[in-house]
């Protein structure tokens, strides 16, 4: 808080200041207290919908991307079965003599993350970002034979 603003400037207020700002700082480290980026993340997610469709042969991961070029957008794959799909909107530059009026576009990180099943062949993934529309395309793994018997020769003794 800048007391100078509200026409208290003294060495003592100065010094109430600081012991006030430190004791703010111990306050955001309290053990129940969500990380910044824990915070960052989870705005980014809540900011960032999808549509999800299974297909018999894959899953498919829909997400509005308008404006972004291939560069600002990550694709990976996490502790083996988590799908992350991140990147950042970033502001255009001002042009001399404009300036914004309304800004309503958001801007900053974005991020979702998605629980990928078992059958969900990560060697196989694929994404493309056409018209502003992100569609990454998880192909699953074909299913498992069933196993036959096993035929154990008996020996006569």
């Amino acid at each position: 808080m800048d007391y100078q603003i509200s026409g208290i400037d003294t060495p003592l207020f100065h010094t109430l200041q600081h012991l006030m700002d430190a004791a703010g700082e111990d306050s955001d480290k309290s053990v129940n207290a969500p990380s910044r980026n824990y915070v960052r993340d989870a705005k980014a997610m809540a900011a960032t919908p999808a549509d999800v469709k299974e297909y018999p042969n894959s899953y498919v991961f829909v997400v509005d991307m308008p404006g972004l070029k291939s560069g600002d957008i990550k694709v990976q794959v996490e502790d083996d079965n988590v799908l992350l799909i991140s990147g950042e909107r970033k502001r255009e530059e001002e042009k001399e003599g404009a300036k914004y009026i309304r800004m309503e576009r958001r801007i900053g990180k974005f991020m979702r993350k998605f629980s990928l099943p078992e059958n969900a062949n990560t060697d196989a993934i694929s994404a493309i970002c056409q018209d502003g529309v992100l569609t990454v395309t998880v192909q699953k793994l074909p299913p498992p034979e069933p196993k036959k018997p096993k035929t154990i020769e008996v020996k006569i003794a």
